[in-house]
C-alpha cells in the first residue's frame, strides 16, 4: 500500500483506467467499454461508457468468478460470443449484464510484475465474433495501462526509498549516500518515461530533496548555477561512473547528446572534467 507521501504524489489508477477506455469507445469501433481495478483478487468495476443502465455500476467480482473474474485468474483475454449462453464461465451476473443488452463480450487483464491490477472491457449488444481489430486495440489499451501502472508502482518504491534514507541519514551516512545516489539517478531516468508533466515535475522535485539529503545541505538558497534538468539528468549518472553510451541507454538519447549535455554542464560549473562537474554540483547541492 502507498505510504502517505506517495499517495498524494500518485494520481488516481482509475483515472489512467477511464481515460484508456475513453480512447477506445473514441475509435468508434465498439459501443461499450467499461472496466474496474482489481483489489485483493476482487475486481471491482467503476468506469463504463456507452451503457444504458448502473447495473453494472459497482459489481464487486471475486476471481475465478464470472468472466471478469476468469480474466483476473488466468491473466490472459477472453471473449465470448453469446454470455448468456456460455459455457466456459460462471453466470453469477448474468442480470446486470443482460439487462445491459450485452451479448458478446471481450475482457483484457491490465497484469503488472505477474498480478491483474485491473481489466477492460468491450460489449456488444449482438451476438457476433469479437473481431482482430477490436481485440488488437483493447490489447494495446491493456498494455499501455500496465505500463503506467508499473511507472507508478516504480515512483512509490523510489519514494519510499527517499523517506527511508530521510529518516535514517544521521545513522548510516556512508552506504546511504551511495543508495541516495542511485535513486537519484534513476529517479531521473524514470521521469524521462512519464507523459505527465506534473507526474514528471514532481519526480525531479524528488529528486532533488534527494540531493539535499545527500549533499548535506540544509539551506534553501538558490544555488549559484543552474542546470537544465536534462543536464542533472546526465550529471547525475555520470557521478555513479557511467559511461556516456551507458547514459545515452539509460536516458534513451544518443551518446552525442549526452556529451554535449555534459561540456554544457562543465562549463557552467567552470569543471575542465566530468569529475570535477560532478564535484562542483554536489558542493552547490545539484546532485547528491
Amino acid at each position: 500500500m502507498p505510504t502517505d507521501s506517495t499517495a498524494l504524489l500518485r494520481p488516481r489508477d482509475r483515472d489512467a483506467l477511464r481515460t484508456e477506455l475513453r480512447k477506445v469507445a473514441a475509435s468508434g469501433i465498439v459501443p461499450v467499454v467499461f472496466g474496474g481495478e482489481v483489489d485483493d483478487r476482487t475486481l471491482r468495476l467503476g468506469e463504463f461508457v456507452g451503457t444504458h443502465t448502473d447495473g453494472l455500476r459497482g459489481l464487486a467480482v471475486p476471481e475465478s468468478s464470472g468472466l471478469g473474474g476468469r480474466v483476473v485468474e488466468r491473466k490472459n483475454p477472453v471473449s465470448v460470443d453469446d454470455y448468456g449462453r456460455d459455457n466456459s464461465i460462471t453466470h453469477h451476473y448474468d442480470r446486470p449484464v443482460l439487462a445491459e443488452g450485452l451479448r458478446s463480450v471481450l475482457a483484457v487483464p491490465v497484469v503488472v510484475r505477474g498480478r491483474s491490477r485491473a481489466v477492460l472491457y468491450a460489449a456488444i449488444r449482438e451476438q457476433s465474433p469479437v473481431g482482430e481489430r477490436l481485440t488488437d486495440v483493447m490489447m494495446h489499451a491493456g498494455r499501455k495501462l500496465a505500463n503506467e501502472i508499473a511507472i507508478r508502482d516504480e515512483v512509490d518504491r523510489r519514494v519510499q526509498l527517499l523517506d527511508a534514507a530521510t529518516a535514517e541519514q544521521s545513522a548510516h551516512s556512508g552506504a546511504d549516500t551511495e543508495e541516495i545516489r542511485d535513486v537519484h539517478a534513476e529517479l531521473r531516468s524514470i521521469a524521462q518515461t512519464v507523459g505527465d508533466p506534473s507526474l514528471q515535475e514532481q519526480l525531479r522535485a524528488l529528486s532533488a530533496r534527494l540531493a539535499g539529503i545527500g549533499s548535506g545541505r540544509v539551506e534553501t538558497a538558490a544555488p549559484s548555477v543552474i542546470l537544465s534538468p536534462r543536464e542533472v539528468d546526465v550529471l547525475s549518472h555520470a557521478a555513479l561512473g557511467c559511461s556516456n553510451a551507458a547514459i545515452a541507454e539509460r536516458l534513451s538519447v544518443k551518446p552525442e547528446t549526452v556529451k554535449s549535455y555534459l561540456r554544457s554542464a562543465m562549463s557552467k560549473l567552470d569543471a575542465h572534467s566530468r569529475r570535477e562537474a560532478v564535484v562542483s554540483a554536489r558542493r552547490m547541492g545539484l546532485l547528491p
